[in-house]
């Protein structure tokens, strides 16, 4: 579906004044230019990559890894958006693996 202004009304969910660099859960999501679909194709109800949906992919792993105070639960890739639950703590990360992807799991 083609993103329409006169249907699609969004508000801001900030809450005012709050300071979201400390610590804590956010929920982010980030649309491509013009909700262009340009990560990959849903094909058999599985999202499937292209090359740039496999740069956005990596380079979200890349950001987890490079920032030890950033930890990462569930986070997915669509064809035109992006959603990823991210943690921000005031100690490092020293487990294993972040959270895990899920760029291939069918689309709902």
């Amino acid at each position: 579906m083609k993103y329409d202004p006169d249907k699609h009304h969004r508000r801001s969910l900030r809450l005012p004044g709050y300071d979201y660099s400390q610590p804590g859960a956010y929920f982010v999501t980030i649309c491509a230019y013009q909700r262009q679909c340009l990560f990959g194709d849903v094909v058999d109800g599985r999202m499937v990559l292209n090359q740039y949906g496999a740069i956005v992919a990596d380079t979200y792993q890349w950001v987890c890894e490079r920032y030890p105070y950033l930890h990462t639960d569930e986070w997915i890739l669509m064809p035109n958006h992006f959603h990823a639950i991210m943690v921000i703590t005031d100690k490092p990360f020293t487990g294993g693996s972040h959270g895990r992807g899920v760029a291939n799991r069918p689309y709902d």
